[in-house]
């Protein structure tokens, strides 16, 4: 009885979660999970960019939404994945997190026993994105201009583009308790952790190390240098 009472639970909060999942049109992976030593390491954020458009989402690394306009962020979801790994068994799951840094979804935990490293991963992964297929996802929610854009940018002449995009931009990407600021590279330049304040922002970057806030719907970051303050002007997408 109690078997089927969980059985029949994890069959609503999957059908709650995929109803809650189809009112979102974009996902954003990282080029870099936190577990991991370096970019793509193990080829696992191309597998999981590459199983997500298979699933039917539109997927986005961070860096190539420099191209979509992304002033309504709260369109979008961020992809994380959180390694649970012990010493005999590599775990790990897939979450989806929103403007707010909320978690929409958490996957089934993928494992395996593995002994070769990348192998593990690349089979716990595999097994954590099979409930993401489960999910059917089908969007249903208001469509936006953002593929619009999109296209007419990659239709422009590079002239054109100048003038669309802001090259200096960096594009903002959810961590514990702020983000990272990210270059087209994409590079971390700047990551930036909440306060108690709106728009408001403790800042770290390298030896640069100061606040950076909203004044007049701009971003500005202000740090001391050689007992100067120097005030930045920044272009931030969230």
């Amino acid at each position: 009885m109690k078997k089927a009472f969980l059985l029949v639970f994890s069959f609503f909060t999957l059908f709650s979660f995929g109803q809650n999942i189809n009112q979102y049109e974009f996902l954003i992976v990282p080029t870099q999970f936190n577990f991991q030593d370096s970019e793509n390491e193990h080829r696992l954020n191309t597998l999981v960019k590459f199983r997500l458009e298979e699933y039917g989402f539109k997927a986005f690394y961070t860096a190539e939404n420099r191209f979509i306009s992304y002033e309504d962020r709260c369109n979008y979801l961020n992809v994380n994945a959180v390694s649970e790994g012990g010493m005999f068994v590599t775990k790990l799951y897939i979450e989806f997190k929103d403007c707010q840094n909320l978690v929409v979804f958490k996957s089934a935990i993928g494992k395996s026993r593995n002994k070769d490293r990348k192998a593990a991963y690349i089979e716990a992964m595999e097994e954590a994105l099979l409930s993401i297929k489960d999910l059917n996802y089908k969007f249903e929610g208001m469509k936006t201009e953002k593929i619009v854009e999109e296209t007419e940018i990659e239709n422009a002449s590079p002239i054109a583009k100048k003038e669309v995009v802001n090259e200096n931009a960096l594009f903002a990407q959810s961590i514990t308790n702020g983000f990272q600021l990210v270059d087209k590279t994409p590079k971390v330049i700047l990551k930036i952790y909440k306060t108690s304040e709106v728009n408001y922002y403790i800042a770290i970057s390298g030896e640069k190390n100061g606040i950076v806030f909203m004044k007049n719907s701009e971003w500005y970051f202000e740090y001391y240098l050689n007992e100067k303050l120097v005030s930045e002007k920044l272009s931030i997408k969230f």
